[in-house]
């Protein structure tokens, strides 16, 4: 199994996005785009908040300029569905609002003994696809929470505080009513 890079490898950098692959497989430099590893966007009571049933919005938004790999999002995901899950079951309504579309690549070089024979150095730079990370604006909503009343808000809010560690960007959240 091939071992992820850590997130510094590709979260600050100044990126230009790769999100098309060629249909021409000789002439491409991304020849295969790896698959999205976030099963769900949406996940919660979505007929509740299209009937206008959740009254408070608690969201996530980047401070920051980065690229979110992924596999943060999925964990991030994981946590916070399971989270609500246990504490409000049927009360909330919880979305994922950036795509994983730039295609992350990685130019592997050998070293020690014997190394000049297995790589080409820079020769054929453009690198292999490792993964998808969605690059994120400032101020642009991560995530975004739905609820029915102040105290699932609340709750929300601290679940989302939680993941904040999970994310390679500083951020903050926004508490806020709905209507009515």
């Amino acid at each position: 199994m091939v071992a992820l890079r850590k997130a510094l490898s590709y979260s600050k950098k100044k990126v230009r996005p790769f999100t098309r692959k060629s249909a021409k497989k000789k002439k491409a430099f991304i020849k295969a785009v790896p698959q999205s590893k976030i099963v769900k966007f949406n996940m919660g009571d979505q007929a509740g908040f299209l009937a206008g049933k959740h009254n408070y919005c608690v969201r996530l938004v980047a401070e920051q300029k980065v690229q979110i790999r992924d596999n943060s999002l999925e964990a991030c995901r994981q946590m916070v569905n399971k989270l609500l899950d246990k504490h409000l079951p049927g009360a909330y309504f919880f979305t994922i609002k950036v795509f994983p579309h730039h295609i992350l690549r990685e130019n592997k070089l050998a070293a020690g003994a014997g190394a000049d024979r297995l790589s080409s150095g820079m020769r054929h730079s453009f690198g292999v696809t490792v993964g998808r990370a969605a690059i994120v604006p400032v101020g642009k909503e991560i995530l975004n929470i739905t609820c029915t009343d102040d105290r699932a808000a609340r709750i929300a809010k601290k679940t989302l505080e939680q993941i904040k560690s999970k994310l390679p960007c500083q951020s903050r959240i926004i508490f806020e009513k709905i209507g009515k």
